[in-house]
């Protein structure tokens, strides 16, 4: 493990604050439309009290959460476990480069494999070239190769 990480452990629903914070701050550093972080706190209290949504943080040696991970699990008729899609990983800019989002990662992927899922999923922006080379590094691939072949995702907000 990086030495700038202490420890690597499932969120619980009394992490809620801290995984709100960081999620407002992943959005505010990268300009997406976010709500505050008092409004996420009180979605991920909900959200982890149930089944189907785990996050993983990771601290610092001094204690501090310094950047996690997000993951929804979902039926599947592909295989018997779940499909695992990889919502959210953040890691404080001081600590990028660093190996936090790899062991942050590494815990996803073990987790994911302990339930028996055969693959996990993650949306990565086009234009996010440092993303996609992290992902790649790590044994992800795109399957969206070209234009004739690519799936698009449609959104409704309403």
């Amino acid at each position: 493990m990086a030495d700038d990480i202490a420890a690597i452990r499932l969120a619980t629903d009394a992490d809620a604050s801290v995984l709100a914070v960081l999620l407002y701050d992943f959005n505010v550093e990268f300009a997406t439309p976010t709500p505050g972080a008092a409004e996420f706190e009180a979605r991920f209290r909900a959200l982890l009290a149930r089944p189907g949504l785990v996050a993983f943080l990771a601290e610092g040696p001094d204690g501090a959460s310094c950047g996690f991970a997000l993951l929804s699990l979902r039926p599947t008729p592909y295989f018997d476990g779940p499909l695992v899609q990889l919502e959210e990983l953040y890691v404080v800019p001081p600590l990028r480069a660093r190996g936090v989002g790899g062991a942050l990662l590494a815990a996803a992927l073990a987790f994911a494999e302990s339930q028996g899922s055969r693959e996990m999923h993650i949306g990565v922006d086009e234009a996010d070239t440092d993303a996609r080379r992290f992902y790649e590094r790590h044994g992800f691939v795109n399957i969206e190769p070209g234009r004739d072949d690519r799936m698009l995702l449609y959104l409704r907000e309403h």
